[in-house]
Parts: structure tokens; C-alpha cells; sequence
């Protein structure tokens, strides 16, 4: 499971909207969102790259932990 910090998540509107982006690009892709520690885990076969994109196009500041 990759994990990574994200930035100005606050509500249950980010936890969807982070993980249909991340399922937007793997369908297939188990998201774990945190609100609390401001983590999201993603198992993917989705390279850290192509996972922390996604989530920065929602306009969150992402970064891999």
C-alpha cells in the first residue's frame, strides 16, 4: 500500500472526491482515506506518480509519505 499525505482534506465531499479520482484512473483501486492524519493509502497498480496527479487535478497539495 503506498500512503500519502494530503493536505486540505476536510469532509466526506474530499474523501469521495479523492478516491473517484484515484478510481477514475484504476477502477479496480482500494482508497483508505484519514481525515484525521491527513493520509490516504491507495493499493494500485497505479505508479505514485499517476496516484499523487489524480489527487493534485482535485486540487489537493499531495506528497508520498
Amino acid at each position: 500500500m503506498q500512503v500519502f499525505n494530503v493536505q486540505g482534506m476536510s469532509c466526506g465531499h474530499c474523501v469521495k472526491a479523492i478516491t473517484q479520482a484515484v478510481q477514475a484512473m484504476d477502477p479496480a483501486a482500494s482508497v483508505r482515506v484519514d481525515l484525521a492524519s491527513k493520509e490516504v493509502g491507495v493499493e494500485s497498480g497505479l505508479s505514485a506518480d499517476q496516484v499523487i496527479e489524480a489527487i493534485r487535478e482535485e486540487g489537493y497539495e499531495v506528497k508520498l509519505v
